[in-house]
């Protein structure tokens, strides 16, 4: 009869070694679950940006952008709907006049943070670092503090949920979006894409730059806009940024923990 084998000390020492890394990843990378949208609908509402049903909060993100988020204001202007643009800090220092221009035509600036990088490792000081002096230098540029952090790519991590809420901003993802970053994207596709998924009181997902995808992918959003929009209003719908985007309840809690109340 063999006897199972017992592991050496050092196979047990590694283990050991090893257990509080595989922990710190977990806890860093473990509210990105919150990416797939049927596990935000039912448990995280305020986070998948369901708010009042005869609304649509239509979001944009990636800019500014000089060469295409011009184009975005003059057809929201042509529409008559106001947005809400999660900006790059980055981008947003480097072309202010942009941002002011955003927010006299009406619209609500957000955070999307200071670059557009994915969160492999955790990077905690980091992450509160970028977050605060991004929404800083939104509220340094146009005398309104943003409300509103949408991490680069959906990722949510740990990291980045404490920095928003360190900030005084409150994470919101989407419920509905063009997948428009693609070569492959078309007017037709997003908008097939947006309607496929629209639902009364939903929250839109949009770009206003090619910054990080394929180069003039933001042509076929633009394309699309009017009507994504008119779809919405053929449906009974209003469209316009998340502060007029009233939350689903007072019961209704996002992943940082923040109440519904500040969101209409």
């Amino acid at each position: 009869m063999t006897r199972p084998t017992r592991p050496t000390p050092v196979r047990g020492m590694a283990a050991g070694a090893l257990l509080p890394l595989v922990t710190v990843a977990a806890a860093h990378i473990g509210p990105a679950a919150t990416w797939l949208p049927g596990l935000r609908h039912r448990f995280f509402p305020g986070l998948a940006g369901l708010g009042r049903p005869d609304h649509i909060a239509l979001t944009f993100d990636d800019g500014p952008d000089p060469a295409s988020t011009p184009c975005f204001l003059e057809a929201l202007d042509d529409l008559g709907v106001r947005a809400t643009f999660f900006l790059l800090g980055e981008s947003a220092v480097r072309y202010p006049q942009l941002v002011r221009e955003m927010a006299e035509r009406g619209h609500e600036l957000a955070v999307h943070g200071w670059t557009h990088d994915r969160p492999w490792l955790p990077t905690p000081a980091r992450d509160r670092r970028e977050v605060m002096l991004s929404a800083e230098a939104l509220d340094g540029l146009t005398g309104q503090r943003p409300r509103w952090y949408r991490p680069p790519f959906g990722i949510l991590t740990s990291g980045r949920w404490a920095a928003a809420r360190r900030a005084g901003l409150r994470t919101v993802l989407w419920t509905a979006w063009g997948k428009d970053w693609t070569r492959d994207a078309t007017p037709v596709t997003v908008r097939a894409q947006v309607e496929a998924d629209l639902r009364a009181g939903g929250t839109v997902l949009l770009h206003d730059s090619d910054r990080v995808a394929a180069a003039d992918c933001w042509r076929s959003t633009l394309a699309a806009l009017p009507d994504i929009v008119n779809g919405c209003r053929t449906a009974g719908l209003t469209v316009g940024p998340l502060a007029e985007h009233s939350p689903v309840g007072r019961s209704a809690r996002d992943v940082t923990g923040a109440s519904g109340r500040g969101t209409g």
